[in-house]
């Protein structure tokens, strides 16, 4: 979130809540009431969109009918604009196309299946320093969209023939995953002399890892239009492997694995559903892993409080009042995601957004801390200096130059992206909790792992959803015992598996566990992919 900003920082949740949570008094935002409001200002919010009623220009720039609209919706669209218009009006921007250079690369790959996709690739120079291994960057292209996808790939340290594939996925949503590459799990981080820093517990020890920049218009990948929600994404995620394997099918019969986190949390259930649902692949999903993720709102939500408040083993970070104003609030919030879960409409699913990101959101915010970190204070760009290194290193000209990079600028994260995304109503719909029962209703293995230090995406909601997802193997799972995770060497976690469906708590972890706990998440990461779902015990 800043949730966004908080969310949507980092790869992370965290940039919606720079838009989403906010003054409410702030003059500059709309306070016109909706049926005041002329037709010049529709305009002004809508461009060719505006109609002469309010809500019938939200409708053509939501793509939702209005004809159903209730009374107590226009009311509760009404309460939004009027408490934070800011949060409405502030995502209503377009994305600019980023502008492209042109680059010559190495290979090119077509499909029958795909006509109007094509992945572009080069073997990127070991000398850049980030690993000495096999490499590869390039795009995924498609055509007939003007969508181009960057990935970065890392052949394994130990046996790549042998060794399975990771599909590594930041969040947001419209974070790159370059950070993951070069904050938490790649083969280097990025020093304050711009310089790469070997990473000795990087996830490509024991497995080879692909990093792919998706959505569009997020890091190095770009467009002239812009996706919008998790299904569309899925799709593209889907044409990328298809292509990536079609190229390297010395890869296809091995395992594979689709990891990230936080926004992560909704992407990878729907990718993982849109792959096991596709008739024909030329490889195989092995399992999923999704970190510190936002899967659930509705079981969730219920958490920021109690983690704010003392009751996820961190002291409060809040004084008294504000703890009992968010348990004041937080009947309502859900009761909105409710409406949202049962419609899956922007009309509900977006106020819920604006209303719960300020209820719950707002009172941590306001104290500095790192939404990442319950821990620290928020410093940096996304609440950690570090980020800045990553930025620098990848604008340099010799690095885009290397690695084929087609954009003018590499962002972290795009906070048009996040607006889109929010405006849909993606952040708060039910599906991906649904599609996660339909994986493990599949018999695809699943892990949700949570740093219990973590405020945005924090370890008590993660462990609240998965006890009350209802799948097929819900009831073994509400009586599995809660086990220690040890690496070897100290008690890292605590664990709660049955069947293939697992939850791990990492000690000391944050939103980013990688990076917080480097030598138990390698651990984590090597248990799992080896078929250790219990993690020892």
């Amino acid at each position: 979130m800043r949730l966004s900003t908080a969310f949507a920082a980092a790869n992370s949740l965290a940039a919606l809540n720079a838009l989403a949570i906010q003054n409410p008094f702030d003059t500059n935002m709309l306070q016109t009431p909706l049926s005041l409001m002329n037709n010049n200002r529709l305009l002004k919010l809508f461009g060719d969109n505006a109609g002469t009623d309010f809500f019938e220009s939200m409708g053509n720039f939501l793509n939702e009918p209005v004809s159903k609209l209730t009374q107590s919706t226009k009311d509760l669209w009404a309460e939004m604009m009027a408490d934070y218009p800011h949060a409405v009006t502030s995502m209503m921007n377009k994305i600019p196309g980023k502008k492209s250079i042109e680059h010559k690369f190495d290979f090119l790959v077509k499909s029958d299946k795909f006509k109007n996709h094509k992945l572009r690739g080069k073997a990127t120079p070991k000398s850049l320093g980030i690993d000495d291994v096999k490499q590869y960057t390039g795009y995924l292209d498609i055509e007939d969209e003007d969508k181009h996808f960057f990935y970065w790939f890392f052949e394994s340290r130990n046996d790549p023939k042998t060794d399975p594939v990771i599909l590594w996925l930041n969040g947001g949503p419209g974070c790159s995953s370059m950070t993951g590459l070069f904050f938490e799990l790649g083969p280097s981080s990025i020093g304050e002399d711009l310089k790469p820093i070997r990473n000795p517990h990087s996830w490509n020890n024991n497995a080879s890892v692909i990093f792919l920049d998706q959505p569009v218009n997020v890091g190095y990948s770009y467009s002239s239009e812009s996706v919008t929600d998790t299904t569309a994404a899925a799709v593209d995620v889907l044409a990328f492997l298809e292509l990536f394997y079609a190229k390297f099918p010395e890869y296809q019969k091995l395992p594979f694995h689709i990891a990230g986190e936080s926004y992560a949390g909704h992407y990878i259930p729907t990718m993982a559903k849109t792959i096991l649902e596709a008739p024909e692949k030329n490889f195989e999903l092995t399992s999923v892993l999704i970190g510190n993720g936002l899967t659930d709102p509705l079981v969730q939500y219920n958490y920021y409080q109690p983690m704010a408040c003392g009751g996820g083993g961190y002291p409060s970070v809040l004084e008294p009042e504000e703890c009992d104003s968010m348990e004041a609030s937080i009947g309502r919030c859900t009761s909105l995601i409710a409406a949202c879960y049962e419609s899956s409409s922007a009309w509900a699913c977006v106020p819920a957004t604006i209303y719960c990101n300020n209820a719950q959101m707002g009172p941590y915010q306001k104290t500095g801390r790192n939404v990442y970190d319950i821990r620290t204070m928020c410093e940096g760009q996304l609440c950690y200096s570090q980020m800045d290194y990553i930025d620098q290193y990848l604008n340099l000209p010799e690095v885009k130059a290397a690695v084929g990079a087609e954009v003018e600028e590499f962002e972290s994260c795009n906070f048009d992206i996040n607006r889109n995304f929010l405006f849909t109503g993606d952040w708060m719909k039910p599906q991906f909790k649904e599609d996660v029962i339909e994986v493990l209703d599949s018999g695809l293995p699943v892990l949700i792992y949570a740093g219990d230090k973590d405020f945005i995406c924090n370890w008590l909601g993660n462990q609240g959803w998965t006890d009350a997802l209802e799948w097929k193997g819900a009831d073994g799972f509400s009586v599995a015992p809660v086990q220690k995770w040890n690496n070897g060497k100290v008690h890292a976690g605590d664990v709660k598996n049955f069947d293939k469906f697992t939850f791990l708590r990492v000690f000391g972890g944050g939103h980013m566990v990688p990076f917080d706990q480097p030598e138990n998440s390698l651990d984590m990461v090597n248990r799992w992919i080896a078929g250790d779902y219990t993690f020892g015990y």
